[in-house]
């Protein structure tokens, strides 16, 4: 299953935008209600959408991250490799990371299914 398809590269902008936005409830309309999501800044995965909500909830009152698509790749086994600029900075504004970081997505009908990161 090709997974680069113009309408996932669109629903996945949007994503991010809704995300950089902290819309919460937009971005959770794009995914599986079993999603699993990688919770790379506490470790492990967020399964499904309570986990995912509960899980950004807590991270922006410690981090305010900015993530923006830069690339979309193709992947041999079919899923959508996404590379991002990833800019993280504390509450008081201080720069934490600042760089491109591998977002790799699985689709099931249209909708997000699972992500998992890889740095670049």
């Amino acid at each position: 299953m090709d997974n680069n398809t113009p309408q996932n590269q669109e629903l996945i902008k949007k994503a991010y935008q809704a995300f950089n936005d902290r819309d919460i409830d937009c971005i959770l309309q794009m995914m599986h209600p079993d999603i699993k999501w990688s919770r790379a800044w506490e470790g492990d995965y967020a399964q499904g959408h309570d986990e995912v909500k509960a899980y950004w909830q807590r991270q922006w009152t410690e981090i305010n991250p900015k993530v923006t698509p830069i690339n979309f790749t193709r992947r041999t086994n079919g899923t959508l490799e996404v590379e991002v600029d990833q800019l993280v900075k504390d509450l008081d504004g201080n720069i934490l990371f600042d760089g491109k970081v591998k977002h790799i997505y699985t689709f099931n009908n249209g909708i997000l299914k699972q992500m998992d990161i890889e740095q670049s």
